[in-house]
């Protein structure tokens, strides 16, 4: 059987812990757009070529909420030049938002910087050559 072909991560769903505080972020600093809010738990945003799905987390009754077990170690948004990353963490300070990690060229040629959203997601602007070009 042929592997069938997919057109990339296109989707991505955090659990929160404050949802207004991460939609105003990710709506009001990120640019996305609310796609859809079904109900007070749910919200699902796009950039207009991806979705980003925010659910308020359970807190289970015997311990944190359910986002303290995640394995995602961050997020990244793509940018189509380089130039942009620079342009993203000075937009973003400029707001307030602490820039962990300043704007860096890798050894593979990406440029890219690192900060957190509300609920302390790692959040990552990048430009990744192979790929920022084709958005």
């Amino acid at each position: 059987m042929q592997r069938p072909s997919h057109a990339g991560l296109r989707h991505l769903a955090l659990n929160v812990r404050d949802l207004p505080a991460m939609k105003r972020f990710y709506v009001d600093l990120l640019g996305f757009a609310v796609e859809w809010e079904p109900d007070p738990d749910n919200i699902y945003l796009s950039s207009g070529i991806d979705n980003l799905a925010l659910h308020r987390a359970a807190v289970l009754p015997t311990g944190p909420a359910v986002w303290a077990n995640q394995a995602l170690d961050h997020l990244g948004v793509i940018v189509r030049e380089a130039d942009d990353v620079d342009r993203w963490a000075a937009f973003l300070e400029s707001h307030g938002v602490t820039i962990d990690a300043r704007p860096r060229t890798h050894r593979d040629g990406a440029r890219s910087c690192y900060f957190r959203d509300p609920d302390g997601n790692k959040v990552q602007v990048i430009h990744h050559p192979p790929i920022s070009g084709r958005i």
